[in-house]
């Protein structure tokens, strides 16, 4: 049974798929414009940082020390690495594959890789064992970016 707390997590869960969807779409089209998917990722992370600059100084939390990034694991800082890698590759690959198979394929493969990491704990997420009901709806998820994917390629 879900909380209400547990609702509006997921609530916020299926806000950011959708942003998610939206993005790939708007910096794709500004792909079109600038003739670079590099440079739509660039300008992307330009302002979605320059945003989060904003936020950062108007909440006023304090700033991070040295010692607090010393003391991070090396692979910590891969996540910006990744972003640039999501959006860029998704201004790709969006006009090529559309808006379901994108988000599709994306999410089979954030299934995948989450099944790892919730039932080894890695990366700082809870140790969660991996259930035949967890792994039925994997396979779910799997059977679905396939369907449209084949669906996509009937036409």
């Amino acid at each position: 049974m879900f909380t209400f707390s547990t609702a509006v997590l997921l609530g916020c869960s299926l806000l950011i798929g959708a942003c998610g969807a939206s993005q790939a779409g708007l910096n794709a089209r500004l792909r079109l414009a600038l003739h670079s998917p590099i440079q739509a990722a660039f300008i992307s992370f330009l302002i979605g940082t320059l945003l989060l600059g904003i936020l950062a100084l108007m909440l006023g939390d304090p700033w991070y020390t040295h010692a607090a990034l010393a003391a991070l694991p090396w692979w910590a800082w891969l996540g910006g690495l990744l972003g640039a890698f999501n959006v860029a590759m998704s201004v790709y690959l969006a006009p090529r594959l559309g808006a379901l198979a994108l988000a599709l394929s994306i999410l089979c493969g954030q299934v995948l890789v989450s099944m790892l990491l919730d039932h080894n704990g890695w990366l700082g997420y809870p140790r969660i064992e991996l259930t035949g009901q967890r792994l039925l709806g994997a396979v779910f998820i799997v059977a679905g970016v396939c369907l449209v994917a084949m669906r996509r390629s009937a036409r």
